[in-house]
This record gives structure tokens, C-alpha cells and sequence, in this order.
């Protein structure tokens, strides 16, 4: 048995399975931002025990944990690098703060390279080979799975396409994440005087509302020059999309943003590469971190 950790910007999650795409038991918690990462430790060692309880095992019988954390982590080090959205993550020791506090081995991820090994393994790029995984919700997260294993570049990460430099339609230049993630919308219809979400946008797009028709507009031709990018440099078999955001549906999200991509592609390239919705779900996360610890572990 594996335990498998979700440590995202606003929420937490943690999944007891055997590592083979099912969960026997999931526990769920909200995080305080504010109360930063020390908070959400002090809620992982009280709630792995409560996780246990219910399936009638105890520390001893796990095989080891798997990590997936909303941000950059260092395979090296096995630590977290930092959390775009929560405090005293920088540079933590999250692996050997495990191996002390649970006397177990773990393995440490990415969470948007865990959710896209899931996808490739299990989901929407089953049996593809290179996926691209996106995730669009609130920031913007990518992961490059090749033969099903995930491309981890020097060992600090890749495929971090909520970082690139897009230029949006008013000639601005700033990261994709800024223009195209869930709060990157929410910030562009306050300064035009409106408090909606992202997927309040998405409705009053729905109901013909100009300024929302813009932001989402504004969001899909930013995503779309991203994505152009990755099919110039890596022309993946099949790009899943996941997300808070990507739930906005197929006549709003996928059949634009496919159109537009289209429109703008490398023309060699064109036609090679599908865009697709994940499959899995929210406990996409969970579901892989296992799958990693029993990838890392199994033998041991």
C-alpha cells in the first residue's frame, strides 16, 4: 500500500492505494495561504493516521508515499524549490521531513508532471507517446511525458509552459499564467469593473457579454501561442488539458482554442498534434503520486 499527497495553493489532498490507478480512501482538507507551509505539514502528520483508519492498517504495512506539490521541486535535493502561492516552502527539506515524521521512504513530484503521467498511464494520452500535459486552473502548470516517464530536464523541472512570454492583444508582454490562468482572468475584469470568476466569466460570455467575450478571448489567444510553442519544439502526439479553467466546456474552451491553434502552427507540424480533455478528474494528482512511490518503490 502507497500513500499519495496533494499539496496544492488551496487544497490538500491524501489517497491510500496500491498504486494502480484506484483509490481505497481519500482525505481532504483546505489550506490557509496565509498560515503558510508549516500549517499544511502539521495537517499531513495529523491526517496520514486518519487516512489509515478507516482500511484497518497501520505505518508499517505502507510501502512509502508520493508527493505531488504545486511548484517547482528539486530532484537532486529531493526539496520543495517554492510555492507561487503559499509561504516557507522555499528550499524545504520535504523528503527527509517525511522519512522522519512517517519512518517511510518517499518521492517527491511536480504535481502538474504527476497529473500528466496519470493522464498518459490511465487517461486521456493512454497509449501516446510524447504527451503534454496542461493544466489550466488557478496558475498554469505543464508536463512533458515521454514513453511514461516524466522529462524532467536538468533535475529542477521542464515543461513549466505557465511560464513563457506571451504577447496579449493590447502588445503587453508578460508570462502566460498572468493573462491565461483562472486568477490571470479574475485580474483582467477587475480593472474593466467586474468581480467575476473565471467561470463566471465563462457564463457571461455564454449570455453575450462583450468585456467577459474579451477576457476569454484575451486568455484563448495567449494559451494558443503557448501551445504553437510546444508543437514547433516538441510536436507531442496529443496535448491533454485539465484544470479548473478547462472546465469551461467544449463550445467556450476546446473547439476555440483548437481553432486558433490551428490558425497559427507551425505549418509542417500541422495536424500532428490533438488537443484533448483530461479524463481523471481532481484526484488526478492522487491517483499518480502513488503510481510514482510504487514506480520508485515496488522492489524495495
Amino acid at each position: 500500500m502507497f500513500v499519495g499527497i496533494e499539496i496544492g495553493g488551496t487544497k490538500l489532498q491524501l489517497g491510500l492505494g496500491r498504486g494502480d490507478g484506484a483509490i481505497l480512501h481519500l482525505w481532504r482538507g483546505a489550506v490557509d495561504a496565509a498560515a503558510g507551509g508549516g500549517r499544511i505539514r502539521r495537517q499531513i502528520a495529523a491526517a496520514v493516521p486518519e487516512l489509515l483508519k478507516p482500511a484497518g492498517i497501520d505505518l508499517a504495512q505502507l510501502r512509502g508515499i508520493g508527493v505531488g506539490f504545486g511548484g517547482p521541486v528539486d530532484d537532486d535535493t529531493r526539496s520543495t524549490i517554492k510555492s507561487h502561492q503559499i509561504e516557507r516552502w522555499d528550499g524545504f527539506p520535504l523528503v527527509q521531513w517525511l522519512n522522519d515524521t512517517f519512518s517511510l521512504p518517499a518521492a517527491l513530484g511536480n504535481d502538474a508532471d504527476v497529473a500528466g503521467l496519470a493522464e498518459a498511464l490511465f487517461g486521456a494520452g493512454q497509449g501516446q507517446s510524447p504527451v503534454f500535459y496542461i493544466t489550466v486552473g488557478s496558475g498554469i502548470g505543464g508536463g512533458l511525458i515521454i514513453d511514461q516517464k516524466i522529462m524532467r530536464g536538468c533535475g529542477k523541472g521542464a515543461a513549466e509552459i505557465g511560464h513563457l512570454r506571451v504577447r496579449s492583444q493590447d502588445g503587453e508582454t508578460s508570462s502566460l499564467e498572468q493573462i491565461a490562468s483562472g486568477w490571470g482572468m479574475e485580474r483582467q475584469a477587475r480593472k474593466l469593473g467586474r468581480s467575476w470568476t473565471s467561470q463566471q466569466a465563462a457564463a457571461e460570455s455564454m449570455r453575450g457579454n462583450s468585456i467577459a467575450q474579451d477576457i476569454l478571448q484575451r486568455s484563448r489567444e495567449a494559451l494558443a501561442e503557448a501551445i504553437c510553442h510546444v508543437i514547433a519544439l516538441i510536436c507531442p502526439k496529443r496535448i491533454v488539458i485539465g484544470g479548473g479553467v478547462s472546465l469551461m466546456g467544449e463550445s467556450v474552451f476546446f473547439e476555440p482554442l483548437r481553432a486558433l491553434v490551428a490558425e497559427r502552427v507551425f505549418r509542417p507540424f500541422a495536424g500532428l498534434t490533438d488537443i484533448v480533455p483530461a479524463a481523471l478528474g481532481e484526484e488526478v494528482i492522487i491517483n499518480n503520486t502513488m503510481t510514482l512511490a510504487r514506480q520508485r518503490f515496488s522492489s524495495k
